[in-house]
């Protein structure tokens, strides 16, 4: 038999009293000891120990029980973020979504929240091999930078839309690399390697935002860059050189069309002054033609009607032309007639010796064409009546 529990009559050996008929006894005491202690809680004098037995007061336990509530009611008090949204679970299942704000939910282990930060600019990158329209293999690098646009969809459709830590395993980096392959596939090497890196980075940016929609991932792409794309190793030095060839052709072609903008305005306004200038001489030769006719008609009609008085007044006026320009040296005698002497051009090579007014009037005459000629050489139209053929008339001597 066990030390205590002597007589074996089922008493406590500390107590001595019964132990069926104590069981009772000890959960009114623990009730009492509570309230005691709750009374002293809140500023109560506790009951003395020397009072007889009661019933237990269960008051204090209600009042617990009260404070427990109303704190488990408060926990389900929740704040969200501006930048954030909240998505309300009901054992597990999907109930509402909250905006920024302070809100209230059925605590746990009824409803829980779930936040989901919708402003973050997250970004994603790939670098791989990838085969081209023309058979060839360029190494391409892109980045992606994306938002949340449907928190619901972000966190219920897609399993892993995204992962931060491990982006090989989002559905993210997966449609990025699927329609960069695509549009890749679809483009020549040299259009990728030169001016298409732009147009490959829309394309992409597109069909990579088509795709995530058809999925319901609940992301929004806002930008894709081809940040590398170059050929392989092993093939670099060759398309640096075909690279190179064709800047200098570009630059070859610039340079040509420069020189072509420069000469070609130069040799358009030369042409056109070349033209004018030559519309104009026609004009002017034609209306001194012109002229001269009229008034060569208008000499020969006033000829017919006094052949002698015009044969003088024309030669008066070739005399006078030409002895305008001339030096004269008028030698006088009393003994003799005046004597006009015209110095011969020190060009000439020879001096004449006929000094006669027939061998005058052939001078004149000669130096009048000379004129003329000189004149219409260098394009000035002549309008002096001295530089048509006159006749020199007759000697002097026979009009003194």
């Amino acid at each position: 038999m066990p030390w205590n529990e002597p007589g074996g009559n089922n008493q406590d050996p500390w107590t001595g009293k019964n132990k069926s008929t104590n069981k009772s006894a000890d959960a009114d005491e623990l009730v009492r000891k509570l309230n005691q202690k709750l009374a002293g809680f809140f500023g109560k004098k506790p009951s003395s120990s020397s009072e007889p037995d009661g019933p237990a007061n269960y008051k204090g336990v209600f009042v617990i029980l009260g404070v427990l509530l109303a704190g488990w009611l408060f926990s389900g008090f929740y704040m969200v973020d501006a930048r954030e949204e909240a998505l309300v679970l009901r054992f597990g299942a999907y109930q509402s979504t909250s905006g920024p704000g302070l809100h209230w939910h059925l605590p746990v282990p009824i409803e829980s929240v779930e936040f989901v930060d919708v402003a973050q600019n997250r970004s994603a990158q790939d670098t791989s091999n990838m085969l081209t329209q023309d058979e060839n293999i360029v190494e391409i690098a892109v980045t992606a930078q994306y938002q949340v646009s449907d928190a619901e969809d972000y966190a219920f459709n897609v399993f892993r839309a995204d992962d931060l830590a491990n982006q090989a395993q989002g559905t993210l980096y997966q449609a990025m690399r699927s329609a960069t392959r695509e549009v890749i596939g679809r483009s020549k090497m040299d259009y990728i390697l030169g001016e298409g890196r732009e147009q490959i980075a829309l394309e992409t940016q597109k069909l990579m935002q088509t795709i995530l929609d058809n999925y319901k991932v609940g992301l929004r792409v806002i930008k894709v860059n081809l940040t590398y794309a170059e050929a392989p190793d092993a093939v670099k030095d060759a398309f640096d050189d075909a690279n190179r060839a064709r800047e200098d052709a570009n630059r070859f072609q610039n340079e040509a069309e420069t020189y072509s903008n420069k000469v070609l305005p130069d040799a358009r306004g030369e042409a056109a002054r070349l033209s004018e200038e030559a519309i104009a001489y026609r004009d002017q030769a034609i209306a001194r033609a012109e002229g001269d006719a009229a008034r060569f008609t208008q000499l020969a009609s006033e000829y017919k009607k006094a052949p002698d008085v015009t044969r003088e007044r024309l030669y008066l006026e070739a005399m006078e032309s030409v002895m305008t320009g001339s030096r004269k040296v008028l030698v006088t005698s009393e003994n003799s007639n005046n004597m006009l002497y015209i110095p011969i051009d020190p060009k000439a090579t020879s001096m004449p010796t006929d000094l006669s007014p027939a061998a005058i009037s052939s001078a004149a005459a000669a130096a009048l064409s000379n004129d003329t000629n000189s004149s219409s050489s260098n394009g000035v139209p002549s309008t002096d009546r001295s530089q048509r053929p006159l006749s020199p008339g007759q000697p002097r001597e026979s009009r003194q």
